[in-house]
């Protein structure tokens, strides 16, 4: 079964068992999380679309916390000499979705 699931803001399409990295998150490893803002399913013959959601909840359990590579963001304003070098790294957690109730 496949599920469209809002995450802090952003869309994941997630699956049973899968990893994966959404924007940091309150909890310790090992904690247990639900998300009930479910857009869309797909269990292989129906598709089912909320208007705005569908009923049900996705259950998962973050497994750590981490940052992402470094992003740069360089400036320049060309025949002036200005140049300036940013960067910054985005916090993570990496989530294992447990199940898919709908």
């Amino acid at each position: 079964m496949l599920a469209l699931v809002e995450i802090a803001g952003q869309q994941f399409e997630v699956e049973k068992d899968q990893k994966l990295n959404v924007p940091l998150l309150a909890g310790e490893p090992g904690d247990s999380l639900k998300f009930d803002n479910i857009l869309m399913t797909n269990d292989g013959n129906n598709v089912t679309l909320g208007s705005p959601f569908v009923q049900g909840s996705v259950s998962a359990k973050i497994v750590e916390h981490g940052r992402d590579e470094k992003v740069l963001i360089f400036h320049k304003k060309r025949r002036k000499g200005y140049r300036k070098l940013n960067g910054y790294r985005s916090k993570f957690t990496r989530i294992e979705i447990t199940s898919i109730d709908v």
